[in-house]
């Protein structure tokens, strides 16, 4: 069954530029002339066609004035579309600004019954959840202090507290998991997975790539009001990574290395089958492949591939200096590939950089910076900044080590 659907949905806004300054008397004819010559037209949304199947969480990312937050705000009826329809089939709830409806004077506990009835809950639904909220909240030794006096924290943590204590059908969820500390936020995360796993449907609005997908099934890129992808989360955020820092995994030679007597034209990342991929897991196998394009014959040379994180820290090199032969290459195009067994960066996105240098004196002599974009996802799970690969044995005499097949059939 579906519970929302976007047909060919737009919305426009009209947007007035600045009027004319003049210290002369303007006539009422004369300002309405200057506003409607002023105005022009905004299309937040165009043509968008989307539904979200009962039971589904969907994911909608894409960068500042995609469109994301019409999408929300049309579904919550706070704004009407230009054209097209919008069908809904169930109740709605959205979680948009958190405690937003709170009164200062009033107390913790007046404040749940205020906002729990503006969001649609009934006072008996109140009182059954009453205990449940405010210890979810972690705030019930002040309870009945006026929510003035409480700290932001604490503020944003009871109007999650309410929100989350909906049952709605369908959930809608912009930007409202990053309140309060670290061990709140899991909570929140903890929460809205237990509504996804009793079948809410739920959409959620966000620029935390981990938590949508993590949450989400299935995601949309927007883009300046239109789809640009859909489908499976994992994929659509590595298209919108790699679409997002301008980076598509190759390059053409860069003017930094024209007239060079090598340029390096592309590096890309592949599994053990030879496949192109834009994301790979933390202990999974991993090839590097620098191409390139030798305009004459050249020697003593040395390929690097540089790992960093976004806030330009090197994390890790794949380099051919490793071994005790240089490479001496023909004039023509080729291929360096760096193979990796067990990859040890962590989950995450990174930027790889490509050089060639002179092996006698370390002199660079191609690079291309910046050059791909490589995603990490959850693989070997190991404390730390990086997985170090490593084997291990048992050594106790009667002991046993069971595999995951075996403790499974158990």
């Amino acid at each position: 069954m579906v519970d929302l659907k976007f047909e060919r949905v737009s919305k426009k806004y009209r947007v007035q530029q600045e009027l004319r300054a003049s210290s002369e008397r303007i006539s009422v004819s004369g300002l309405l002339r200057d506003f409607t010559r002023n105005c022009g037209n905004f299309w937040a949304l165009r043509d968008v066609s989307f539904q979200v199947n009962r039971g589904e969480t969907l994911g909608i990312i894409g960068p500042n004035g995609a469109g994301k937050s019409t999408v929300l705000k049309l579904l919550s009826r706070i704004t009407a579309p230009t054209s097209g329809e919008i069908s809904i089939n169930g109740r709605i709830s959205a979680l948009i600004e958190v405690g937003s409806g709170f009164h200062p004077e009033l107390s913790g506990r007046e404040n749940i019954y205020l906002s729990g009835s503006i969001l649609g809950m009934r006072r008996r639904e109140i009182n059954e959840k009453l205990d449940s909220i405010i210890d979810f909240a972690g705030v019930r030794q002040f309870i009945d202090t006026p929510v003035k006096r409480y700290s932001s924290g604490m503020y944003v943590r009871l109007g999650f507290s309410i929100a989350a204590h909906l049952q709605p059908d369908i959930l809608l969820l912009d930007e409202v998991l990053a309140v309060g500390d670290a061990a709140f936020q899991v909570k929140c995360f903890e929460r809205i997975r237990a509504l996804r796993d009793m079948g809410t449907t739920i959409v959620f609005i966000s620029h935390d790539l981990n938590a949508v997908e993590s949450l989400c099934d299935r995601a949309l890129l927007l883009s300046s009001g239109e789809i640009t992808a859909d489908g499976p989360a994992s994929d659509v955020i590595s298209q919108y990574e790699h679409s997002a820092y301008g980076i598509q995994g190759r390059s053409s030679s860069t003017d930094a290395n024209e007239g060079k007597p090598i340029q390096i034209t592309g590096l890309t990342f592949r599994d053990y089958q030879e496949r192109e991929v834009l994301s790979v897991c933390t202990g999974d196998p991993l090839i590097a492949r620098v191409d390139f394009a030798a305009g004459e014959p050249i020697c003593d040379l040395d390929f690097e591939v540089f790992y960093y994180s976004p806030d330009g820290r090197l994390q890790c090199q794949f380099s051919t200096a490793v071994s005790r032969d240089a490479l001496d290459l023909d004039r023509g195009n080729g291929a360096v590939q760096f193979s990796c067994a067990e990859l040890g960066l962590q989950p995450g996105l990174y930027y790889a950089d490509a050089t060639i240098k002179r092996r006698a004196d370390g002199r660079q002599i191609a690079w291309q910076y910046r050059v791909a974009l490589l995603r990490v996802e959850h693989g070997k799970r190991v404390s730390g900044r990086f997985y170090v690969p490593h084997q291990w044995r048992l050594t106790q005499p009667g002991g046993v080590a069971r595999s995951e097949g075996e403790l499974a059939k158990q």
